[in-house]
């Protein structure tokens, strides 16, 4: 019942086409933790791999799903010292520099916008 959006179709055809796998560990017990998080359904996180030309940075691909304009704060547990969007051949804008916020790097998305965004990480 409801829209797509309401009815979470996205999140679930991630998870069939997308299952987690499970793998085997320690007995050590350790706390749970994510290294990437986006505030907003709207918004999927994609990608992240790793910078094609620079070791010590990481790119993060997001697109906006349902169709609207939206807001969302993407957060992360990763030691990251500066945040830039990008273009898809990963040549950062530097008028674009993201500030780093405690709630993360804030984002705006158009519909159905895609966002590249260079996360260089501390040493």
């Amino acid at each position: 019942a409801g829209s797509f959006q309401d009815a979470g179709v996205i999140q679930c055809a991630y998870n069939l086409n997308f299952p987690l796998h499970t793998v085997p560990a320690s007995s050590a017990q350790c706390s749970a933790w994510s290294a990437f998080s986006v505030s907003s359904p709207a918004v999927v996180l994609e990608t992240v791999k790793q910078a094609e030309d620079r070791p010590e940075a990481v790119v993060v691909r997001l697109y906006e799903a349902h169709g609207s304009t939206v807001g969302t704060w993407l957060q992360t547990s990763l030691p990251v010292k500066e945040a830039m969007l990008c273009d898809l051949l990963e040549r950062p804008d530097v008028r674009s520099c993201l500030p780093l916020e405690q709630q993360g790097v804030r984002l705006s998305f158009m519909p159905f916008q895609v966002l590249s965004v260079l996360l260089v990480l501390r040493q």
